[in-house]
């Protein structure tokens, strides 16, 4: 049986595109061996690594507005204290051990006080997600064993290196897709452009070792919170995952072998 893996980068609510992604694989019938993923990525990897279908993960990011905890607190003159999401967090994730989770999950954070990166694959689940989803400047950092760690996508925002040694077919779903644009007019737009440019910069190597990658285009005009477009969102990804397993001779060659 071919191992297949998944990389699921980070990207705020555009995470969602990834539980899309997922549904359109588990439906044409390809199962996953090992996920990675960072921040948003990681959020959506661990509900499937635990055994809940993405449909209904959209349903939680929806019900919940799980996201909420990357939004800035209007007003706020402090760092927000993400670890308010545990009690949420609780109650999808209650044994709360990355290794008894029913898939093998990977999830890259940046270990802030040493400036190198991590890959949790065992421990507490809750906080290493919390510590991958910890947007610096905006969150206080997680503290891990007396270290400070914030969100993984600072140093690696589509950690496919884990799956590269675990796998034999890697599947990759990205979710900041730039269209080119002629102008811009809102310094809001031009930051938020420039932060998903820094993101996506070593995007073009990384989807060189993916066998297949899923990127809805323009997928990264999205903003980061934008929670009214969740739904816009998974239903884009799950299209295009569609059509990529449609017109992919690779994916129709494993989809025969399995």
């Amino acid at each position: 049986m071919t191992k297949i893996g998944i990389v699921l980068s980070g990207g705020g609510i555009r995470g969602i595109a990834h539980l899309g992604v997922l549904k359109a694989f588990i439906n044409a019938g390809i199962t996953f061996s090992h996920i990675s993923g960072t921040s948003a990525g990681s959020i959506a990897g661990a509900f499937y690594a635990a055994g809940i279908d993405p449909e209904e993960g959209l349903n939680i990011f929806i019900k919940t507005k799980l996201l909420r905890f990357i939004r800035p607190a209007v007003g706020s003159l402090g760092l927000i204290n993400i670890e308010h999401t545990s009690n949420l967090l609780k109650e999808y994730f209650p044994d709360n051990k990355i290794e008894n989770l029913k898939i093998p999950l990977t999830i890259a954070a940046t270990n802030f006080s040493e400036g190198k990166l991590v890959y949790f694959t065992k421990g507490p689940l809750i906080s290493a997600i919390q510590a991958s989803s910890c947007i610096p400047g905006i969150f206080r950092p997680i503290m891990i064993d007396n270290q400070m760690y914030v969100d993984g996508g600072i140093l690696n925002n589509f950690p496919v290196e884990p799956l590269l040694n675990n796998c034999d077919f890697i599947i990759g779903s990205s979710c900041n897709h730039l269209k080119p644009v002629q102008s811009i007019t809102k310094i809001t737009s031009l930051m938020a452009r420039a932060g998903v440019m820094s993101i996506n910069k070593d995007m073009e190597q990384k989807a060189a070792f993916c066998n297949v990658l899923v990127e809805p285009k323009g997928m990264g005009e999205i903003s980061t919170f934008d929670m009214k477009k969740a739904e816009t969102i998974y239903w884009l990804a799950y299209e295009e995952t569609l059509k990529t397993i449609k017109n992919n001779e690779q994916l129709k060659e494993l989809l025969n072998k399995n």
